[in-house]
């Protein structure tokens, strides 16, 4: 692996275990065994760093959120796209735990980042959300289709910075976004048509505590 990417991957491990603003641009070069001098050949400082994991978690959302363009959504989609939401919320977590300041000290990730949000994901949610309610599956009016879906996202962002504030003593882990899972259903669920529960009810099967 090229020492750029070494640099981005283990700068996210860190920011995830340790806090984004704890790690110094001198903890990733000690961590990864170079030298500052190398880590800044590549990398100016630390918001550029944090600005390329951005751009990686932004790809991920773009990917799997994608409404498929050569069939019909179903059902079963909703636990495709949860099981990829919340799986990016794991991988980039340490970007939602205080994502107001991390946007007010990296102005280029500000503007990026608030661009993406208006032009491409709250359109793309609305479109997944409004095919669901095409197809029978939800029954939302038209302009309930945004309100549902923004409501459902702002779940799914901030789960894992709720979890650890009210929960500080207990220790994160991937498992910790099924009860956010559980929570975005049960905000979805008195939207689904009566002939759609069982499908529904299996999805929610999926996210139930071992």
């Amino acid at each position: 692996m090229k020492t750029y990417d070494r640099i981005v991957q283990e700068s996210l491990w860190l920011f995830n275990e340790h806090g984004e603003r704890t790690i110094t641009t001198n903890h990733i070069a000690a961590h990864l065994g170079i030298s500052p001098g190398n880590l800044y050949y590549h990398f100016r400082n630390k918001e550029e760093i944090v600005y390329q994991i951005f751009r990686g978690y932004q790809e991920y959302m773009r990917e799997h959120l994608r409404v498929p363009e050569h069939r019909v959504l179903e059902p079963e989609d909703l636990g495709r796209y949860l099981d990829a939401a919340f799986a990016a919320m794991w991988q980039y977590r340490f970007l939602f735990y205080d994502l107001p300041g991390l946007l007010a000290r990296n102005p280029q990730l500000q503007a990026d980042y608030h661009a993406w949000v208006r032009h491409e994901l709250k359109p793309q949610l609305a479109h997944a959300f409004g095919e669901f309610a095409a197809i029978g599956f939800l029954a939302a009016k038209p302009e309930e289709i945004l309100p549902v879906a923004t409501n459902a996202w702002m779940i799914v962002k901030f789960w894992f910075a709720f979890q650890q504030t009210i929960r500080p003593d207990v220790p994160l882990t991937e498992e910790t976004g099924k009860a956010g899972a559980r929570q975005v259903l049960s905000l979805i669920k008195p939207y689904v048509q009566p002939q759609y529960m069982p499908v529904f009810e299996g999805i929610e099967a999926r996210y139930r505590s071992q």
